[in-house]
């Protein structure tokens, strides 16, 4: 199955993207190849360009005690288990603690290295990092993968606290959705949304022996899901048969 993702806003839209560049870097810097370890950097340009929004880091610490609070509520609720409930809440004042120990934005330390600026603002240039532009970066390169991994590592672990908030937060966000089974009919489906409550984020699973791509849509009343078909044209085509998915909707 292929799981499709759609943010109802923009804060969980720009969750889902350094999750998914956090993601990336976790694959790149286990890897030993200097071209591995080139794109791990850039991604990690990436994340920075991210985390450094203004409001980023209080928008995650607000969300941190919203989800704590939320959880403190259903203490002494015989159908929840106290344990995992109490493990769940710590969990989420240790990332609150280690985040909001962070100086100024995430990320910010690391715009003090001064190397480290050097290799970003010429990692946007098309060919920018070449070796007679940047020798010391070069260089760089040509240590042991050990060492790269090493250094790798450190200066991603400035960006630890937030990585292990998103990944909090997004499995509690996830894990609050019902999944459905639904049709398309035609190649389109719409579902209005339950007034009073705000929805977050659409999860979608289809099959993908289908041959189907989902382009989906949505506001704070509806939910709407048009299927895709790639042509031999390579563009895509919308589909006119009646197909079922998976969809959850998450709070």
């Amino acid at each position: 199955m292929i799981l499709y993702e759609y943010p109802f806003n923009e804060r969980i839209r720009t969750y889902l993207r350094l999750e998914h560049l956090f993601r990336r870097l976790g694959e790149l810097v286990p890897r030993d190849h200097p071209l591995d370890h080139h794109f791990a950097l850039t991604t990690l340009f990436e994340i920075m360009d991210v985390a450094m929004r203004a409001d980023l880091k209080s928008d995650v610490l607000k969300d941190l005690d919203k989800q704590k609070q939320l959880l403190a509520s259903y203490r002494g609720n015989p159908a929840i288990s106290e344990s995992a409930l109490e493990q769940v809440i710590q969990q989420l004042d240790d990332c609150f603690v280690a985040l909001n120990g962070l100086p100024g934005k995430a990320g910010q330390s690391l715009t003090e290295n001064d190397w480290l600026m050097s290799i970003r603002s010429r990692a946007g240039i098309p060919g920018g990092t070449c070796e007679f532009d940047l020798p010391a970066y070069y260089a760089w390169q040509h240590n042991s993968a050990a060492s790269r991994q090493a250094d790798l590592a450190r200066w991603a672990s400035t960006l630890g606290p937030l990585a292990e908030s998103l990944h909090l937060l997004l499995k509690l966000l996830r894990d609050s959705g019902a999944p459905q089974k639904v049709m398309a009919t035609g190649g389109q489906f719409q579902q209005p949304l339950p007034q009073g409550k705000t929805f977050q984020l659409l999860r979608l699973q289809i099959d993908p022996s289908m041959g189907l791509i989902p382009e989906i849509s949505g506001n704070r009343l509806i939910a709407s899901v048009r299927l895709m078909q790639r042509g031999d044209d390579d563009r895509l085509h919308a589909s006119v048969d009646d197909a079922t998915f998976e969809m959850t909707l998450c709070s």
